[in-house]
């Protein structure tokens, strides 16, 4: 054993090449990465100045995502009030609704990671939205609010398509 190899504190210790990716003295250097391919997500720095656009999406999913926890929490906590004889499904209703605003609160949330599912989520979640209102409208004798969350909808499915969300997201 020389004293390369003792790690007694009087020499820098041997030389791994393994340890952090560096290649040892005598091997050849390490080739550069290769390219990502676009709408990998892979190489995109997190953070950064958000456009205008995919902060307005970020806070309309929030307040969508929102809206819907409390309407299941209402839903879900009240049902023995709103349909005695169905309150097996109003529960269930509730918690489906909970469960969908949970899913466009945390979408939103990761939108700083700029990784392209992120916009695929977001792209999902306006579509179920959508599907949502379709059937409130069957339901809800209130139409101005059914009108207003329709429109909601129907920008959560308009708004990640737009270039600055495309370019935000790497797609």
């Amino acid at each position: 054993m020389n004293a390369d190899d003792r790690g007694d504190g009087n020499s820098p210790g041997p030389q791994r090449s393994w340890a952090r990716g560096n290649p040892g003295p005598d091997a050849p250097p390490r080739p550069p990465n290769p390219p990502h391919p676009p709408g990998s997500g892979a190489g995109l720095p997190v953070g950064g100045q958000m456009p205008a656009p995919v902060s307005s999406l970020r806070t309309l999913m929030m307040v969508v995502g929102g809206l819907q926890a409390v309407m299941g929490l209402a839903l879900v906590t009240n049902s023995t009030d709103i349909a005695t004889s169905h309150s097996g499904v109003v529960v269930f209703v509730g918690l489906l609704i909970m469960a969908m605003g949970t899913w466009g609160i945390l979408t939103a949330r990761k939108f700083p990671t700029r990784h392209p599912s992120v916009r695929n989520s977001a792209i999902a979640y306006g579509r179920v939205a959508l599907a949502f209102t379709v059937v409130l409208l069957m339901f809800l004798p209130v139409l101005i609010l059914t009108l207003v969350w329709l429109v909601l909808a129907i920008l959560l499915v308009v708004r990640p398509n737009r270039p600055e969300c495309r370019a935000w997201f790497g797609g």
